[in-house]
């Protein structure tokens, strides 16, 4: 996914691109951690998935 630069003053907008891109980073997480058996790689990606989603709900919030 390509980063959209927006020359909007309105921060509300920003925070909506954030989100879009913090949806789309924990989707890619949690499908790659389903390519492999490593455990600890699972961790890794499993939580900074859950991470990703307290950020996406913070955007969103906000």
């Amino acid at each position: 996914m390509l980063i959209e630069k927006s020359e909007s003053k309105d921060p509300k907008e920003h925070a909506q691109n954030i989100e879009k891109y913090l949806t789309e980073l924990k989707k890619h997480c949690r499908e790659d951690l389903k390519k492999f058996s490593d455990a600890k790689a699972q961790a890794l990606f499993e939580t900074a998935a859950d991470v990703l989603d307290g950020l996406e709900k913070a955007f969103s919030d906000y």
